[in-house]
């Protein structure tokens, strides 16, 4: 099958797929746009929303529809490295054998990952890096492909540890869930008072979304395109030279270089879903917010004026 007639197809299953989440779903269309890009570029998501949007079911319901194997791992302060990555234990015959931790499956759900202190979320750090754990100094393979979607509430920052910005960098999107519409609300409302239950259907399977992810990489980019998506990335720097006054006065820290991959990669797959075989400008615009919002570090002058990240990278556009 040529590239050409791939991409048609993906845009077919794409709708498809669209439409079998939509069916437990509703609303949050912008969302579940961004999370199967990060899945058809093979990057992480995180998701951060008030508690009750529910971020776990939409996980829960892609992972289906994908037909991916689907772990959920809930952190809290007291988790331990070993309780995500596995611990080897003496068996009958007085052997060391390696016990899997949650942390293999195709999809993990690492729940509220903000709640855990940093020696905990360093151990997924090689897992989103290297696709591989080590543990007592043996190297394990995590099955391919492999996604990790996090969410973080926002509000309650009581017990919470921030995520460093070197773990932020590994995740691809960091996406927002706002509020539903009032419309929105009363469906949800009505479907799930309800006693009807829906089941979806799996699409996809692990094959093929590798397929899908090699026809990505293959995308061919215009020189001017990926010129744009790496003035974007340096804009947000404000040590830089010829850095904008805007960007010196209200950030402290700028995107780096995997900003750059990553705007380019989602403008592919975002060109690829809109039936496009090669990215433009606007795609890389597309999803920018979502790939630069984790990797702009405001400072306090942004904060004490109520600045947003949206708002400095609106401008940069």
């Amino acid at each position: 099958m040529s590239d050409v007639t791939a991409v048609q197809s993906l845009v077919k299953k794409h709708i498809a797929l669209k439409n079998e989440i939509a069916k437990v779903i509703i609303g949050q269309d912008a969302v579940v746009d961004q999370i199967l890009l990060s899945i058809y570029t093979g990057g992480h998501s995180l998701l951060i929303g008030v508690p009750g949007l529910a971020k776990t079911l939409m996980v829960n319901t892609i992972a289906k529809t994908l037909g991916l194997d689907f772990k959920r791992i809930q952190f809290t302060p007291d988790l331990m490295p070993s309780d995500i990555l596995g611990s080897e234990v003496l068996d009958q015959n007085r052997n060391f054998k390696f016990i899997k931790g949650p942390v293999f499956a195709n999809i993990i759900l690492a729940d509220e990952i903000n709640r855990t202190p940093p020696k905990t979320q360093a151990a997924l750090l090689e897992a989103m890096q290297e696709r591989s754990v080590t543990i007592a100094g043996q190297r394990h393979q995590l099955d391919l492909p492999y996604f990790v979607l996090a969410t973080q509430n926002p509000i309650e920052q009581e017990g919470t540890y921030p995520l460093p910005e070197a773990q932020l960098d590994r995740f691809m999107f960091a996406i927002e869930l706002k509020y539903p519409t009032k419309e929105e609300e009363i469906r949800v409302v009505k479907n799930t008072t309800s006693d009807n239950t829906t089941n979806v259907s799996a699409l996809f399977n692990a094959e093929e979304i590798t397929q899908v992810q090699r026809l990505i990489r293959r995308i061919p980019v215009p020189d001017n395109v990926i010129e744009y998506a790496v003035n974007l990335a340096s804009a947000t720097r404000p040590k830089e030279q010829g850095a904008s006054d805007f960007v010196k006065q209200y950030l402290d820290w700028g995107a780096g270089p995997r900003a750059s991959q990553n705007l380019i990669l989602a403008a592919k797959a975002h060109a690829a879903i809109s039936g496009k075989f090669s990215p433009d400008i606007e795609d890389v615009k597309a999803v920018a917010h979502g790939i630069l919002r984790h990797r702009v570090i405001k400072n306090y002058k942004a904060e004490a004026e109520g600045i947003s990240e949206d708002s400095i990278i609106n401008k940069l556009l």
